[in-house]
């Protein structure tokens, strides 16, 4: 009975976790993102380990938002959700505000229920898919189950160049 009701919590994860909200499959134009990344100087490794004071991190990327590049995090602390804003280049929590858009609280509770069964922390991750692609920086990650196991997606980029790459987190 009880391995029948984690299969179904897991499976009801996963197809939350196909239908993610614009957060996980954003239109990303590299040309833009990269001439945006040259006035950062904090790496996302470590925007998602600064996170960690207002709560777990559970995704994390840098975007263009209004205009405007922005470090946003999304934590979780308790049972309550926030997007965190990190100054990009003092490592400052700018913003912390409660996440309340339906579309983006799906996408926080199924990153925070893949989070919850993985043993290696999102900065970590990222840490080993930079390692492992000389001259790339992360700009995002997202946490998902693949084949039952909870791995984080590394989006990197160098120059304009961007690739994904799959990371453990089990």
């Amino acid at each position: 009975m009880q391995a029948n009701s984690i299969f179904s919590i897991v499976a009801a994860g996963a197809l939350v976790l196909a239908g993610l909200s614009a957060r996980a499959e954003e239109k990303m134009d590299p040309a833009t993102m990269a001439k945006a990344l040259q006035q950062a100087s904090l790496p996302l490794e470590k925007g998602a380990k600064l996170s960690e004071r207002e709560g777990k991190p559970i995704s994390a990327k840098y975007e263009i938002e209004h205009g405007a590049l922005q470090l946003s995090v999304y934590t979780m602390k308790g049972d309550r959700f926030s997007e965190v804003i990190v100054n990009y280049t003092t490592g400052v929590v700018a913003k912390d505000d409660w996440i309340t858009d339906a579309d983006d609280m799906k996408a926080a509770q199924a990153q925070a229920a893949v989070m919850a069964t993985a043993k290696t922390t999102l900065d970590v991750a990222i840490e080993n898919a930079v390692k492992a692609s000389a001259g790339y920086r992360a700009i995002s990650v997202i946490p998902k189950l693949e084949g039952g196991q909870p791995v984080a997606v590394v989006t990197l980029m160098k120059n304009e160049d961007v690739k994904k790459v799959t990371e453990k987190l089990y």
